[in-house]
């Protein structure tokens, strides 16, 4: 054992370190993003939501560093990583759609307008909606209706169409849920 941490100690070390220091970032990252969550007035569901993208994100940058550290050759690494990306991009591409919806539900959390409560007008001209938002999720936006009605409402759509905030003053008190 004593022999096998002598001949790979540096890699041990430089592996701590990398591990160390990626804990590290994830939390400040997870951290920033509560916070940007509570400031913005999100559900702690959505900042938790983003914290795994995060850490998903890191788990990768994690494993090619230790590729390196270990002493992989690049190339070697190259090919590794070009043929999962290529069977990741054909798959992705099979799902565009959630993919799209994902990546406008990370979009959303960081620089959406409206919050969980607000009264929207969504000016969709094959089907115009005008709804209370009641939650925001990774895939959609979940709203209600005037007359009771639940939508659900695509994030890659809601990021294409123009929305109306509407006035809290013109909204009565048996319109909120």
């Amino acid at each position: 054992m004593i022999e096998v941490f002598n001949d790979y100690k540096s890699e041990i070390i430089y592996s701590a370190i990398l591990l160390i220091t990626l804990l590290i970032i994830r939390a400040i990252i997870v951290l920033s993003v509560k916070k940007i969550g509570k400031k913005s007035g999100t559900t702690e569901a959505r900042a938790g939501l983003i914290g795994r993208y995060v850490t998903v994100t890191l788990v990768l940058i994690a494993i090619l560093i230790e590729a390196f550290i270990l002493g992989l050759d690049t190339s070697d690494i190259t090919l590794v990583f070009s043929s999962v990306f290529a069977v990741i991009g054909i798959a992705l591409f099979a799902v565009w759609s959630i993919l799209s919806n994902v990546t406008s539900g990370v979009i959303m959390f960081f620089s959406f307008p409206y919050k969980v409560g607000d009264k929207i007008k969504i000016h969709d001209k094959d089907y115009p909606v005008e709804a209370i938002i009641e939650d925001i999720r990774a895939f959609q936006l979940i709203l209600r209706e005037d007359n009771g009605d639940l939508v659900t409402y695509p994030n890659n759509l809601i990021l294409q169409k123009a929305v109306t905030l509407m006035e809290k003053d013109a909204l009565d008190d048996s319109s909120i849920l």
